[in-house]
């Protein structure tokens, strides 16, 4: 090689030499290269990481555990015993699955049902379920599951709340994951009600009389067998034998979609002070709030507030069959005299909206009845005047003359004989100084004609003057009739006074709710007693249907079906209509709604549009305000993506969904 293409490559410095570079640098060359080398550092770091978030996306990772408060206590964890507790249905809403369950807008979708297929113009469901459901005990969940729960549900000894919706439909078993249900018409709700039953296991259940179920605390609280995605771990009680806790673990077995959570525990509170405290020390991560005054965005800073939108309502049902609310212009009177804004701006002071129908059309997009009812104090006092109610005593009182229990409709003459002679003898009787003999013969004898002759004379003015007489003849016409029937044998007069008691269940928003009822009404002149009932009295009165007005909410499905409020059918326990209301006209149209089995059917939207007309102009009950739930949850809780939702219960529908810790991987 040519001399001039030799070179030397510089050599990096030693060790040694790089433990002198310091020494050689002064303090402000220093300064300067450690400035250097932290930017320098920083940078790179800075640029590695932007490389990273933006190539990499966070994923859920299975872990994590969360807890739940709930006020009261649960009673039965069973899916058809725990109407109508909260706590009772939250629970089941983890251990128990349906054949069909709720999405994040509220719309169905399959969930042990792994298709199915209407056929004979929706007369018959064909149905498939997974091949792989199985019990929490390992065993596997069989069309012979599902036949078995239906039944029960369609079991009249039962008293099931869901037996309405299950009366006139078939159900058949196929083969081990096929079945069928056959109806006579097509139904609207059938999906709805596919969702709203969840299946209970039948070699646990089915030596059991159903009469007995709730007898068994171990299937009903300690160990209840579901096919949903979390099952009982454990079950704390105190020395009092009251649950403190209930803490669910992943169910293995779980058909569906894996869960990401570990666990679930829910903490039960006598009070709701105590569980909002526990919510500030974060002892809980997530509780449903009974009123949007208890969120405080300073207090709960670290936590997520979500708005869920429910199709419910409150409304006061009159029991149309106590005497003050028999007269539609009396009920008329009193939903004219509420005045909703007020109630809601004031004494819920919330995010409640007015309601004046039956079917939330706002909700669900039907058209809203032009037959409305406005705040008019004026209005209601008239309506009540034209039933002549008047004030009275202090009372605001109807005053009504019934028919008396005998009448004198005949001419009575000497010789006469019969009962109406009898009646004759026993009023004359009455006044010795007239009929001092007061025999009763049932002849008109002289001594009888002799004590009519002393009668028309003692009342000269009344019967004799009239017909320019001085002396009585003894003969019981026109005038003399009147006077016996008037001191005798009088009209009765009935009194029915504004006046009446208003139940409700022991909730503090309801209880203000009736509390300003009961100003607004007292302007009409109405004496209300509330009176505040604890769930096992409510279920009682609701049961027996012993209240005067009942301030009460019912929830709508997510395919509306009013008819287990309101159709006259539904009046005995265990239907739900309330008020006792019956209108022919109005049964009709609830039966129609139910024969589209599209619910988008445009014909069945106009049912229920020409029912709502006539249940608001018939005003069985005062329709007051609809209700979003609040959930508050600690901000470590992410992917809950629900909005709407059927019932509060419902909003662990999504909790598959949920989770705590998360991974990053690469974008691909």
């Amino acid at each position: 090689m040519p001399s001039f293409l030799k070179f030397n490559l510089p050599k990096l410095p030693s060790k040694r030499q790089w433990t002198q570079f310091f020494k050689l640098l002064g303090p402000k060359e220093k300064k300067f290269f450690f400035s250097f080398l932290f930017l320098f550092l920083a940078s790179s770091l800075f640029l590695y990481l932007d490389f990273y978030f933006k190539n990499t996306v966070a994923i859920p990772q299975e872990g994590g555990n969360i807890k739940e408060g709930f006020v009261g206590q649960p009673q039965y964890i069973n899916p058809l015993l725990s109407f109508p507790s909260e706590i009772d249905k939250s629970i089941a809403e983890l251990l128990f699955s349906g054949l069909m369950t709720y999405g994040q807008n509220g719309e169905i979708v399959p969930d042990l049902i792994k298709n199915y297929e209407f056929k004979d113009d929706g007369k018959t469901l064909e149905f498939s379920i997974r091949e792989d459901a199985k019990w929490q005990d390992g065993k596997p969940l069989t069309m012979d599951d599902v036949v078995f729960t239906i039944n029960l549900a369609q079991d009249s000894r039962y008293l099931s709340p869901l037996r309405p919706n299950w009366q006139e439909i078939t159900v058949e078993k196929i083969s081990e994951d096929d079945g069928r249900l056959k109806l006579k018409q097509p139904y609207s709700g059938l999906l709805e009600n596919l969702a709203t039953l969840k299946i209970l296991p039948k070699h646990i259940w089915e030596n059991i009389p159903s009469e007995n179920f709730t007898l068994v605390p171990d299937l009903n609280i300690f160990n209840p067998i579901g096919s949903g995605p979390f099952k009982i771990k454990q079950v704390k009680q105190n020395k009092d034998k009251l649950i403190e806790s209930i803490t669910l673990t992943r169910n293995s077995y779980y058909s569906g979609k894996k869960v990401y959570l570990d666990e679930v525990t829910f903490v039960f509170f006598s009070k709701k002070e105590d569980l909002i405290n526990a919510l500030k020390h974060k002892q809980i991560q997530s509780a449903l709030l009974e009123d949007y005054k208890d969120y405080d965005s300073k207090t709960f800073k670290s936590f997520e507030l979500t708005e869920l939108q429910p199709p419910n309502y409150f409304a006061v049902f009159f029991n149309l069959q106590k005497k003050i609310f028999s007269e539609k212009d009396v009920r008329e009177a009193f939903t004219m005299a509420t005045d909703r804004n007020d109630i809601i701006q004031n004494t819920l002071e919330s995010k409640a909206i007015a309601v004046n129908s039956p079917i939330l059309p706002a909700y669900f997009g039907f058209n809203s009845s032009t037959s409305v009812y406005p705040f008019d104090i004026e209005k209601a006092k008239e309506l009540l005047a034209s039933q002549d109610f008047v004030a009275k005593d202090g009372q605001t009182i109807k005053t009504v003359e019934k028919l008396p229990k005998f009448q004198f409709t005949k001419d009575l003459v000497s010789g006469s004989k019969g009962t109406e002679v009898e009646k004759l003898q026993e009023c004359l009787a009455k006044y010795p100084d007239v009929y001092p003999e007061g025999t009763v013969t049932g002849e008109f004898g002289d001594k009888t004609k002799a004590a009519v002759i002393k009668f028309q004379e003692k009342y000269t003015s009344e019967i004799l003057a009239p017909s320019k007489l001085t002396k009585g003849n003894g003969k019981v016409l026109a005038g003399t009739r009147e006077k016996l029937n008037q001191l005798c044998y009088p009209s009765p007069t009935e009194e029915t006074t504004l006046s009446f008691s208003l139940a409700t269940v022991d909730n503090q928003n309801l209880v203000k709710i009736a509390e300003t009822l009961k100003t607004q009404w007292e302007k009409i002149g109405a004496k209300v007693e509330i009176k505040v009932l604890n769930a096992e009295e409510i279920n009682k009165a609701i049961r027996e249907r012993d209240f005067d007005a009942l301030l009460f909410g019912e929830t709508l499905s997510s395919i509306p079906d009013p008819l287990p409020f309101w159709h006259s059918g539904q009046i005995i326990n265990p239907g739900l209509n309330l008020s006792g209301y019956e209108n022919k006209k109005a049964d009709e149209f609830l039966v129609q709604a139910r024969k589209y089995y599209d619910p988008k059917d445009p014909s069945r939207q106009k049912a229920l549009e020409q029912f709502q007309d006539i249940v608001i102009q018939d005003a069985p009950a005062v329709f007051l305000c609809n209700q979003d739930y609040f959930y508050l949850t600690d901000q470590s809780i992410k992917g809950i993506g629900i909005k709407k939702i059927v019932e509060s219960s419902k909003r662990f529908s999504d909790l598959p969904n949920w989770y705590i810790k998360t991974q990053r991987q690469w974008k691909k």
